[in-house]
């Protein structure tokens, strides 16, 4: 013991670990790996199932492009049939494009969308007859309207007539005036101005060849009857409608369809409007069911 009875303070350091150490970052350039190999295998997967055969060559023909020689080169000995690479007239034509400007028909790239060429001169041919059709129902349209030369209504008939063109063909719609119905009141029996009018409209279409679907509408009941006659009457005046324009010339074979509606699609804000009591005669498009 030291002098004074005061014993040496001795200090001990000692050295605390926190984490295990360093075990390096390897497995993560591995993990990155696995998750590109992924990502480009499901990549495969999906342009298997969305591609045609056509198409899926043409992908593979990009990341491994060949020429097939055989198929239209020819004319001397070696890789290129006696032609340089850049010799248009010699090598397959099955690029996306040509070496000329402006390239003759016989030396143009043709390539290859896989789309059938027999479906695209398809589809050209029905792009022309719809637009066909098309300009034939808007000159139904004007006739009707008395526009481009003479009409064939008069101003008379006019009065009761509305168009509009829709996707699923020209509507003509044909309307009760107040105090010139197109039927008797609360009855299918048509009055002469509903027959002069299916007559015009049958010469009308004569010009065309698509098909008639024919619609009843009318005014809604008052509340107090006791059996609502909206949807017979609505039906009985399309099928007589359908007579007067068959007996006026239209054939029976264009007839699609004839329906009555009730009252469920009123025109009028009114309900209860003489408005609604009409008829639609539907030109039908060629590519419509």
């Amino acid at each position: 013991m030291a002098a004074g009875g005061n014993a040496p303070v001795i200090i001990k350091r000692k050295k605390v670990i926190a984490g295990g150490g360093h075990h390096g970052g390897a497995w993560k350039v591995a993990y990155a790996d696995f998750v590109t190999a992924m990502m480009a295998f499901f990549m495969l997967m999906w342009l298997l199932n969305a591609t045609t055969e056509k198409q899926r060559k043409g992908i593979a023909d990009y990341f491994n492009p060949s020429i097939p020689i055989n198929r239209i080169s020819g004319g001397g000995d070696g890789a290129f049939g006696g032609s340089s690479i850049f010799a248009e007239d010699r090598l397959a034509q099955n690029g996306n494009g040509a070496t000329n400007q402006r390239p003759t028909e016989q030396r143009q790239a043709s390539g290859e969308t896989g789309v059938d060429p027999s479906q695209q001169a398809e589809a050209a041919a029905s792009a022309e007859e719809a637009a066909a059709e098309e300009a034939a129902l808007r000159q139904i349209e004007e006739v009707l309207r008395g526009q481009g030369g003479e009409s064939l209504v008069t101003d008379l008939l006019a009065r009761y007539i509305t168009t509009r063109l829709t996707d699923e063909g020209l509507i003509i719609e044909i309307f009760d005036i107040e105090g010139a119905p197109l039927f008797a009141p609360g009855t299918a029996r048509p009055e002469p101005v509903a027959r002069d009018l299916a007559r015009m409209l049958a010469r009308v279409f004569a010009l065309v060849k698509n098909g008639v679907a024919i619609k009843g509408h009318v005014q809604t009941a008052p509340e107090v009857l006791k059996v609502d006659p909206s949807w017979d009457l609505s039906t009985s005046r399309a099928q007589e409608m359908r007579i007067l324009l068959e007996t006026a010339g239209l054939a029976g074979s264009r007839v699609r369809r004839v329906a009555g509606y009730a009252d469920r699609e009123p025109v009028a804000d009114n309900p209860m409007a003489t408005r609604n009591n009409r008829i639609e005669l539907v030109l039908i498009r060629s590519d419509t069911r």
